[in-house]
Formats: structure tokens, C-alpha cells, sequence
């Protein structure tokens, strides 16, 4: 039978747990405005109930408190890290690709590259009509300097991007490391509490806001299982392990955490030719291992960064192993065949077989007409007969291999049309079509005219690769004195080594306009006034073929084209992700978000329920009272 004041203990456990549901709902209105907090509640059941030996059985003895757990579900924390991390992509995409199309945007206050070009050949107009006037010849020059300062300045603006996203990536890694450690040491903490009974629901909401941050980066999926006693399997612990992916790799396991590091490639780890020095790769730390920063998945920020830093539209040169030596292997079935085309460093990484080796030069053959057949490159490592028997017949490829038109793509498109309009100018001066000596451009002097546009950094566009004399096979060399058998060389004018970085005039013909070619050496007796070559150089405006099938005043039209498109999508992906997320967080909240209106509901509810119980006590109290005080003899 229950005491004679159980009724009592009743109505207190009534009141302990209304007071626990009034304190939970003001910590719940504390937090209204707390980023990342998860409403809270009190758990309650009814209390085992007592056998009291009468025709009932057994009575109620009240309520109790199992614990105070947050609201959270972990499926709409799945789709917002998921979501996160396709926005933090596409945001961090179309800010660097904003700037790049200002670049090359060309506006009344931005002076870009169809208004130089057409300056340039609005002066050789007037220079055709007067080639003997010095004012009219360094005006033209004056132009041209402005077309080459004009790539020199873009592509400094291109590698200042590059820089700036190369230092970024280094921040993200940072962060990643600084998320990992923290969601370790909260992992231990929350085991603590949660194994002596508690629930660390303040701490467990820290977490979730470090993988929230997380999945902004890059992809995030996490799992967090229940710890079992292998005793007693049905035992709750109140441990979990709890582990964190990022790109599909493990970052934390329950108290443990990997640390990223960044590796700056070496110069012979260079993978497109106008990357700048010190490009950073993400590696495990300390095993080295690589990690990859652009899983085939959304990726976050951090696959963002690397796809426009490093992205060169898979134009990278692949091809198939035909041979192999210890330190040579030769590639065939090129993907690149024509020389201005040629985006590879002269020192670099290669692939074949799933092995990274690095090379220190590279010669290559070609057929008659200039069309590149095989590609040998030197390379540094020491190949076994082993290795040279299993890459033969493998797919190789130079660098690294990226889909995307990102910063060394829109270098090499600038690269492939300066080395097509400067070897077509160049030609014309100096009469390169043509062996006939009366063909051949000269200045006003009568001197055989040099090459006009050239790499600065370079004596001339000669020399760069000797030529093995020949004329079905012909052999270019990336060094210098190469001979063949009979100690043949020639000299052939390579534009592989003229970029927008180094494009420039010949510093004499800047000083001095005179030596500037306007006819060839058998017009030279018409005079100063003969200007055969200017004419055909103004054909390179727009008649001559020289960009993806265009003249040359279609090369800002199509680099515009190619900008504006991936910006387009970008933004048009950023809003589609940005509705998403804000549905995704609508629904996150309406489960663990507090509601101002229900929690001032359940608060006059508590209220109510408090005031009830203490109303049982006030009434267990006059029925004690007159029990002790008014029964007896």
C-alpha cells in the first residue's frame, strides 16, 4: 500500500517538472537570436507506477524528467551541407570569373582590345599613304606598343588572380585544419557529458556549426553511430563515434583528426606554361599522400579555386606512349599538333601508367607541312626496363587535367593568337614565304628587316629550337646545339617561347622607326614612298585567318564569349543554390529554429501546469493538516 503522503511526492514531481520546462522555454527565448542554436525540450514519462496491493493493482506515482534533448533532424542537415556545398562552388566561381570578364570588358572607361587593334591598323592606313613620314612611322610604332603593353598588362592581371587564389587556398586548408581539431575536441566533450548521463546539447549545436562552415569549403558527409558494450549490446553507453568526410576522405574520426598541409610545386612540377612559381598542392600531413581538391561532386569552394587557378579546358597535350628508354619517352596520337598551340612548360610533370615522373626538356618531330607527329620528353627520373615495358602503349598527359576555362586557358588563348598574328607580321617583314631575295622586307636603309614583334626575354624568336636538316621528317629540339649525324643544324623561328607576359617590339626598330619594313627589297628603288608590305599587312585586321577561325579582330569577341558564358551560368546556378538553401534552412528551422509565438504558448502552458501542481500541494497540505491536527482521541 502507498503512504498516506504520496499523494505529496506526486504533486512535487509535477512541480519539479513544470519548473524544468519553464527554465528550458526561457533558455529557448534567451537563444531566439543565437546563430546556430537548436530549440530545446524536456522529455518527460510517466513514472513507474507502484503496486499497491488493492483491488486496483497498482497506482500512478507522477511524472519524470528523462532528459532536456534539442530538436535537430539530421536529414535536413544532410541536404543544407549538401546544398552548401554546391553554393559555396558556384559563389566562389562567379566572384573570380566577375573578375576576369572585367578584364576583358571594353567600355568608355576601360580602353581595351578591339580599340587598340583597330587604332593599330588605323595608323599603318595612314602609314600605307605615307610610309616616308617619320611622325606617321612612330605613330604606328606608338600603336603597336600599346597592343603588346595591353597583353602584358592582362596577363599580369591573370597571374595577380592566380597569386591571390594560390594564398586563398592556403586560408581554406587552415580552416579545414582549424574545423577538424575543434570538432575533435567537441566530439570528447559531448562523450563526456552524454556518458555520465547528461545531453550536450549546447556543445553538440558548436559542432554542427563547424561542419556547416565545413561544408562550405568542400563536400562534408558525416556519421555518427552509437558506441555498443560488447557485454551487454542492448546497454546505452551515451558514447558515439563520430566521424567526418570531406571530398569522399576522412578528416575526423571520433577523437582523432588528419591535418592537411600545402606543398608549393618545384619549377619542374609546373603543369601549363604560364602558371606562376609556387602554385600550392593540398597534401596529408605527414604522410604526403595527395589529396584531391575536385571530386567529381560539387566540391565547395575549395574545388572552386582550384578549377580557375589551374583550369585548362583539358587542352593539356595527351597522348599514347610509342616508346620508352631510361630517361626518354616518346608519345604519338598527340592531342596537340600544331607548335603555337603548345601550352606545356618547358619544364614540368607528366603522366602515364598512374605515375607522376617530371622532365626537364622535350624534342619533337614533324611532317613536312610543320604538323607535329611524335613528342619526346627528357625525363628526370631513372626508368627500369619494368617501367619502360609498361607504359609503352599507356595514356599520357601532361600536367594535371582539368575541364574547366580557368585562368592558364585564358592565357593560352592569348598565347595562341599573339603567336599566330606575330608570325604572320613577322613573316610579311621579313619576307619569310618567300626566298627570293627581291621578296624579302627591308628598311629604310635597305637593310634586311628583323622580326618586328618578339618575346623580350628571348635575343629573338630564333634559335630557340635547331631544326635537323630534313624534309619529310623534320626534328625540333627544346635546347641548344643539337646536331644531327653529319653535324647539320638550322635555325628555326619557334613562337612556342612568345607569350602575352614577354610579347613585345624589337628595341631597335622602337628607337629608331626608320628601320621599320613598309616594301621589299625589289620595290626599294620607288622610294621612300613604296609601301607593297603595308598592304598586305593590313589584311591581318580581319581577312587573314588567325584565331578559331576568325581574323584577328574576332579575338576579343571570342574570349568576351567564352567569359561571359561561364559567368552567365555561374550566376545563374548562384541564384538557383541560393533559393534552394533559403528553402532547405526554412525547413531546418521550422524543426530546430525557435518560435516566438509557440514558445510563448508553451510558457503560459508550463505556467498553467506549475500553477496546478502547486495548488495539488496547497490541497495534500490541508488534508495533512487535518489529518495530524483534527483526528485522534
Amino acid at each position: 500500500m502507498s503512504s498516506t503522503f504520496f499523494g505529496l511526492t506526486i504533486a512535487a514531481s509535477g512541480l519539479n517538472t513544470a519548473q524544468a520546462q519553464i527554465n528550458t522555454t526561457a533558455n529557448n527565448i534567451s537563444n531566439v537570436n543565437t546563430t546556430g542554436y537548436s530549440r530545446q525540450y524536456v522529455n518527460t514519462q510517466s513514472a513507474s507506477a507502484l503496486r499497491c496491493y488493492q483491488s486496483w493493482g497498482t497506482t500512478g506515482t507522477g511524472v519524470e524528467t528523462t532528459g532536456v534533448t534539442q530538436r535537430r533532424d539530421m536529414y535536413y542537415d544532410e541536404k543544407y551541407w549538401n546544398n552548401s556545398s554546391a553554393l559555396g562552388f558556384y559563389e566562389k566561381m562567379q566572384y573570380y570569373m566577375n573578375q576576369i570578364e572585367n578584364y576583358y570588358n571594353e567600355n568608355v572607361s576601360n580602353t581595351g582590345f578591339s580599340t587598340i587593334y583597330a587604332k593599330m591598323f588605323n595608323a599603318m592606313s595612314t602609314m600605307q599613304g605615307s610610309p616616308g613620314d617619320m611622325t606617321v612611322r612612330k605613330q604606328f610604332i606608338s600603336n603597336a606598343k600599346q597592343l603588346t603593353e595591353y597583353f602584358n598588362q592582362l596577363a599580369t592581371k591573370l597571374d595577380e588572380l592566380q597569386n591571390a587564389i594560390n594564398d586563398e587556398i592556403k586560408t581554406a586548408v587552415d580552416d579545414i585544419n582549424s574545423i577538424s581539431e575543434k570538432v575533435a575536441i567537441l566530439n570528447k566533450q559531448i562523450n563526456v557529458i552524454e556518458q555520465g548521463g547528461g545531453r550536450a546539447n549546447e556543445l553538440r549545436d558548436q559542432r554542427a556549426n563547424l561542419i556547416d562552415k565545413l561544408s562550405q569549403i568542400c563536400d562534408v558527409s558525416v556519421s555518427e553511430v552509437d558506441v555498443k558494450n560488447t557485454n551487454y549490446p542492448d546497454m546505452h553507453t551515451g558514447a558515439t563515434y563520430y566521424t567526418v568526410y570531406i571530398n569522399g576522405q576522412l578528416l575526423v574520426d571520433t577523437y582523432d583528426y588528419n591535418t592537411l598541409a600545402v606543398k608549393a610545386r618545384d619549377v619542374d612540377e609546373t603543369h601549363n606554361q604560364s602558371d606562376i612559381d609556387g602554385l600550392y598542392d593540398i597534401v596529408w600531413y605527414p604522410d604526403g599522400n595527395a589529396f584531391n581538391p575536385t571530386p567529381s561532386s560539387n566540391g565547395g569552394m575549395l574545388k572552386a579555386m582550384y578549377e580557375v587557378r589551374d583550369g585548362n579546358n583539358n587542352e593539356n597535350m595527351h597522348g599514347t606512349v610509342q616508346d620508352a628508354d631510361d630517361h626518354h619517352i616518346t608519345i604519338s596520337n598527340l592531342s596537340i599538333t600544331d607548335i603555337n598551340e603548345l601550352n606545356m612548360p618547358d619544364k614540368g610533370s607528366v603522366q602515364t601508367n598512374n605515375t607522376n615522373y617530371t622532365y626537364d626538356g622535350f624534342s619533337f618531330k614533324t611532317d613536312a607541312d610543320g604538323v607535329i607527329t611524335e613528342v619526346t620528353f627528357n625525363i628526370q627520373e631513372t626508368l627500369t626496363v619494368e617501367e619502360q615495358n609498361n607504359v609503352v602503349a599507356k595514356e599520357f598527359q601532361v600536367g594535371d587535367d582539368i575541364a574547366y576555362m580557368g585562368i592558364p586557358y585564358y592565357h593560352n588563348q592569348m598565347n595562341l593568337f599573339l603567336r599566330n598574328f606575330c608570325e604572320a607580321f613577322n613573316n610579311i617583314e621579313r619576307g619569310a614565304d618567300d626566298d627570293t631575295d627581291a621578296n624579302r622586307g627591308v628598311d629604310r636603309n635597305g637593310d634586311p628587316m628583323n622580326s618586328f614583334f618578339i618575346a623580350r626575354d628571348q635575343q629573338d624568336l630564333k634559335h630557340e629550337f635547331q631544326l635537323v636538316s630534313g624534309t619529310a621528317n623534320n626534328t625540333i629540339y627544346s635546347g641548344k646545339d643539337i646536331e644531327d649525324a653529319a653535324g647539320n643544324t638550322g635555325d628555326y623561328d619557334s613562337y612556342y617561347l612568345l607569350t602575352a607576359k614577354n610579347v613585345g617590339i624589337a628595341a631597335k626598330t622602337d628607337k629608331d622607326a626608320a628601320l621599320f619594313a613598309t616594301t621589299t627589297l625589289g620595290n626599294y628603288t620607288a622610294g621612300v614612298d613604296a609601301a607593297d608590305l603595308v598592304v598586305k599587312l593590313q589584311e591581318l585586321q580581319s581577312k587573314t585567318e588567325l584565331f578559331r577561325g576568325g581574323g584577328g579582330d574576332a579575338f576579343l569577341q571570342c574570349m568576351y564569349s567564352d567569359v561571359t558564358v561561364d559567368t552567365q551560368e555561374c550566376k545563374i546556378f548562384t541564384a538557383n543554390f541560393t533559393n534552394i538553401q533559403t528553402q532547405i534552412t526554412e525547413q531546418r528551422t521550422s524543426v530546430s529554429g525557435v518560435d516566438e509565438d509557440e514558445e510563448a504558448l508553451d510558457l503560459i502552458k508550463f505556467q498553467n501546469a506549475y500553477n496546478l501542481a502547486s495548488k495539488c500541494i496547497s490541497v495534500f497540505a490541508e488534508i495533512y493538516d487535518r489529518l495530524i491536527l483534527n483526528t485522534g482521541v
